[in-house]
């Protein structure tokens, strides 16, 4: 499967430690392996997936839209607080 990035996933993914980008990693492979593993979205955010997991005792939020079969595309990634606002 295809994974594309937005510059604004790739600009925050370098910010982030090593132990931080590991927790990512399998993140996005449990997306990869399953992409309708997140909540759908509706309204504004209409196909737009959104995937909940842990960062240290922090719950982090990733965005991402599916885009075929073979390709979906990380929007962005962070804690809850205005993350949807962000993502607007």
């Amino acid at each position: 499967m295809k994974v594309f990035l937005t510059p604004k996933f790739a600009k925050q993914l370098k910010r982030l430690h090593p132990v931080e980008k590991k927790i990512m990693d399998k993140a996005v492979q449990k997306i990869i392996d399953n992409p309708k593993i997140g909540e759908a979205k509706i309204g504004n955010l209409i196909g737009v997936y959104i995937y909940k997991f842990k960062v240290k005792d922090q719950q982090w939020l990733m965005a991402y839209e599916v885009i075929s079969n073979k390709s979906l595309k990380l929007l962005m990634f962070g804690p809850h607080e205005n993350f949807y606002r962000k993502l607007k």
